[in-house]
């Protein structure tokens, strides 16, 4: 009788060891060894094994014509700006979030509009998984089907029909064996788009390791992927995240997907934010705005009208309006800081949505160059609606909001702010400056505090109704908002 043997697996990374470790020595990464039975050979995936040799790969030139699949619409237009335009066939897209955030409910709402209403004998028919190659009653819409891991059928009819989508011609199924769902949707009339929630409840039967292991997950995602660009379908996969954020599972899954969006949004807030980590189809810097309702998820046409409408008429110190940008949407978020006098030795330092190191910066500078005294200062920071921005010329309205509460005086109401802060204290330019201007005069604002624009830019704008003062050192802005009465 064979000795039955064990290895270890990291589950962040997907290094084998031959002894347990409390830290893997690959990725660095604490109790992450798992235990697995060791397979007696590596394992082949679901295709059969055959003794013939490699065959030899043709080599082909950069020239040449190329073919230019057309992109589907996804039924939710903030879903297609982040994916690019679209849907191409034939990609993999992995969506990932916190639990509960709403990413089964984007992907069903999306497939419910995408294929259409069905027809009497299409919805009969939708309730096996092998009815999940048949077409749609409407020869108008895609073939669509929604794989679920998690959920029975009844429990997503039940999410169905809350959203009004129960009328809708998707295939549904409740499967979890990767070799069931291929042997599927491996045929000629095979659905046009399918959904699989999620991978981490996937798994291939030849591998031993349970579901959501590294080898289940990477082995059950290259099938999947591998049947996709056979196909020619648009694969959506739901992904889980661990308690830091990441999509579980080995990081080569991002890898080998066309897209990874994240889906972000505080549990306090209706707003959610879809981002597109990686994109091979296009921009990478794209968001996407909804607000959770009681029938699903609403899309933002403007977000920043929606992001600034909790508003007081009163002014209030310590709030600024940020001009920034996304991807090609300007995007109008407040900013609201608060300092007070602190009883710690060491004054608190707390930040909601922006970067807690770049807040240290911030008020390093207004210190050395502005000589400001925040040392003995508690420091708040918080960006209105839930929105976390990364944008460096978020640096300026942070500092305005700081200095507006520090020194009790608020900032006009009706400006918007944005800038580059560096170490010396100058305002350094940022891209798009007439985008985020005119998104501000649209919205009602009169004035703006920007850096210092090129004679160009200035002649180009068409901005003549906006009172824009340009700021070239932080400690003019100081100056400004130190000023009584403002």
């Amino acid at each position: 009788m064979a000795k039955s043997t064990s290895r270890f697996v990291c589950q962040s990374c997907g290094s084998v060891f031959a002894k347990w470790t409390g830290r893997c020595e690959s990725c660095g990464a604490w109790n992450s060894m798992v235990e697995e039975a060791a397979p007696a050979a590596a394992p082949g995936g679901l295709a059969k094994r055959s003794g013939r040799g490699g065959k030899a790969v043709d080599f082909v030139s950069l020239e040449g014509p190329a073919q230019v699949a057309a992109r589907m619409a996804s039924g939710i237009a903030e879903l297609d700006r982040v994916c690019g335009g679209g849907l191409v066939p034939g990609s993999a897209i992995l969506v990932g979030g916190d639990p509960g955030i709403g990413k089964s409910t984007l992907l069903l709402q999306s497939l419910g509009r995408m294929a259409g209403t069905a027809s009497a004998a299409g919805a009969t028919g939708a309730t096996g998984a092998a009815s999940a190659t048949g077409a749609t009653g409407d020869t108008s819409h895609p073939a669509c089907a929604y794989i679920s891991g998690e959920e029975s059928v009844d429990q997503v009819r039940l999410r169905a029909r809350r959203m009004g989508l129960e009328k809708s011609a998707v295939q549904l199924a409740a499967a979890t064996s990767v070799r069931d769902i291929s042997a599927t949707l491996d045929r000629p009339d095979c659905p046009k788009v399918v959904v699989i929630d999620s991978i981490q409840t996937m798994y291939v039967d030849n591998l031993e390791s349970a579901p959501g292991t590294v080898s289940q997950v990477r082995a059950s995602a290259q099938e999947l992927i591998r049947l996709a660009k056979a196909r020619g379908m648009t694969l959506l996969l739901v992904g889980h995240v661990t308690k830091d954020g990441m999509i579980a599972g080995p990081k080569v899954l991002e890898h080998m997907v066309d897209a990874v969006l994240t889906f972000e949004g505080e549990r306090g807030h209706q707003f959610r934010i879809l981002r597109a980590v990686k994109n091979r189809f296009g921009p990478t810097d794209e968001i996407g705005v909804f607000e959770m309702s009681d029938g699903g998820l609403r899309e933002v046409a403007n977000p920043s009208e929606l992001f600034l409408a909790e508003r007081g008429g009163r002014q209030v110190s310590g709030a600024a309006v940020f001009a920034g940008l996304e991807g090609s949407r300007p995007l109008l978020v407040e900013i609201q800081a608060l300092v007070c006098p602190s009883p710690l030795a060491t004054p608190r330092r707390a930040v909601v949505g922006w970067d807690s190191g770049r807040l240290a910066m911030v008020l390093a500078v207004l210190e050395a160059r502005c000589g400001m005294v925040l040392a003995g200062q508690e420091v708040y920071l918080n960006v209105a609606g839930g929105l976390r921005i990364a944008e460096p010329g978020a640096d300026l309205a942070v500092a305005a909001a700081l200095v507006s509460a520090a020194s009790g005086n608020p900032v006009p109401e009706d400006h918007v702010i944005f800038g580059e802060i560096g170490l010396s204290g100058e305002v350094r330019p940022v891209g798009q400056q007439a985008v985020r201007l005119k998104e501000a005069q649209k919205l009602g604002f009169r004035g703006a505090y920007l850096p210092p624009r090129r004679q160009k830019e200035a002649r180009g704008s068409g901005l003549k109704e906006l009172r824009l003062e340009e700021i070239s050192h932080l400690s003019d802005l100081v100056a400004i908002f130190s000023q009584n009465g403002r």
